[in-house]
């Protein structure tokens, strides 16, 4: 099976060569004329446009006009034009991925944010963790101050009868959180992305497994049972997965005719196609199989674990680096995690898919994994020291019989497969 929307013979949407730079042959050939513009190489017209904007923003030819700001600014402006820089090579010559719509270049502008988001990252490592805090006020200047966190497992009865104003307080101040929201939009976005619902299944009550194993060190993962099972499991991430395997449904059974905007009959089918640019060019199943055997086992489970940590993350982020549930940087990296996760999932699962016997993860499984691994490490430098209460002795006893009972469940596996075919050979 081929990758999502990329097929190995030409097709009219592929836009994507072995050089990277989208360039085709025949362009009037393959593609819509409203269109093919956008599929034709223009480099180095794209760069003299950069070099004259580099000109005018920097004041080259006119250094007195961009001398009246401070030091700060001025690295700021810097900055800002070294990532533009950046972005604008990755966006021209980035390598492409498996996904082609709605642009390869989106995609290639994608794989750039990620690398600045991963150099960043590494700079955060290197420093202390106050000046760290502070640094933050550079992205948002709310930033930089100390957080009361909040316990949502501080009082957990459901009827409240010596309140007067609203007896079923507790259960009102859960339902409004923002995280209900979050929660709903972000399973459905993973259904979509993973479209395997025993493995969703998996990762919500992981993830739930994961609060209970760390509430002794985020406030925020100290929640009520009502609130763990029956908000979390049964009804925000079971509708949000709901949602999501519905979706993946509704475009799974479609039969997908891409003729051209201008060849549309009408206003409203050239918006439908507009719009139809956004969705997948083909909507390819993907086959996990955590069952196949003992190493694709090891292989899908170490997908539910850069997940789970990846989720981690963005708490223990928030509890170190003083950041608010509602600032924009929490909800910015959200959207880049989604967007690096889009590309990262199809190449891991064509990754998987591929019988070859040398073979290699694609550039976003090899970014989401580095960025993993970073975010990991900052949580764990500035971390040290802020967790004083040790893990139950309970939980280190369970997580411990989990691991022991998994490693004998693959040296089983392992072993009677491996008499299996002893006993074929025969």
């Amino acid at each position: 099976m081929e990758p999502n929307g990329h097929r190995r013979a030409r097709r009219k949407d592929s836009a994507v060569q072995a050089n990277g730079n989208g360039s085709l042959s025949s362009v009037g050939d393959e593609h819509d004329p409203w269109t093919a513009w956008a599929y034709k190489p223009r480099t180095i017209s794209l760069l003299l446009i950069g070099a004259c904007f580099l000109i005018w923003a920097s004041g080259a030819l006119d250094p007195e006009s961009r001398s009246s700001g401070n030091l700060v600014t001025s690295v700021k402006r810097g900055v800002w034009a070294m990532i533009a820089v950046f972005l604008a090579y990755c966006l021209l010559q980035a390598p492409s991925t498996v996904l082609i719509r709605p642009h390869p270049a989106i995609w290639r502008l994608v794989h750039g944010m990620a690398v600045i988001y991963l150099v960043c990252l590494t700079f955060l490592l290197f420093q202390k963790r106050d000046d760290a805090r502070q640094f933050m006020k550079f992205l948002h200047p709310d930033l930089g101050v100390e957080l009361p966190e909040r316990s949502y497992g501080a009082d957990c009865r459901i009827y409240v009868p010596e309140n007067p104003t609203s007896r079923f307080k507790n259960v009102y101040e859960t339902l409004f959180d923002e995280f209900v929201v979050a929660h709903i939009f972000g399973w459905w976005g993973k259904a979509i992305m993973i479209r395997n619902q025993p493995l969703l299944w998996v990762l919500s009550i992981g993830f739930e497994l994961m609060e209970l194993t760390f509430r002794h060190m985020l406030p925020n993962f100290n929640e009520c049972w009502w609130d763990s099972i029956i908000l979390d499991i049964l009804v925000c991430n079971w509708f949000g997965i709901w949602a999501g395997m519905h979706t993946v449904r509704y475009f799974d059974g479609r039969t997908y005719e891409w003729v051209g905007i201008s060849r549309q009959p009408n206003i409203i089918g050239k918006v439908k196609r507009t719009l139809g640019q956004f969705t997948p060019a083909q909507w390819d199943k993907d086959e996990w199989h955590p069952l196949l055997g003992p190493w694709r086992f090891i292989q899908v489970l170490s997908l539910c674990i850069v997940f789970l940590t990846v989720e981690l993350n963005t708490f223990f982020l928030k509890f170190c680096l003083w950041i608010p549930p509602r600032n924009p940087v929490i909800v910015y990296r959200l959207i880049l995690w989604w967007l690096i996760a889009i590309p990262t999932i199809r190449e891991y699962n064509s990754y998987l898919q591929d019988r070859k016997p040398v073979k290699k993860v694609g550039a976003f499984c090899w970014l989401s994994l580095a960025i993993c691994i970073i975010e990991l490490l900052i949580c764990i430098k500035f971390g040290h020291g802020l967790f004083p209460k040790p893990m139950p002795l309970w939980l280190v006893i369970f997580w411990m019989s989990a691991g022991v009972a998994l490693l004998i469940f693959l040296i089983v596996w392992s072993w009677q497969l491996h008499q299996t075919l002893g006993r074929k050979r025969r």
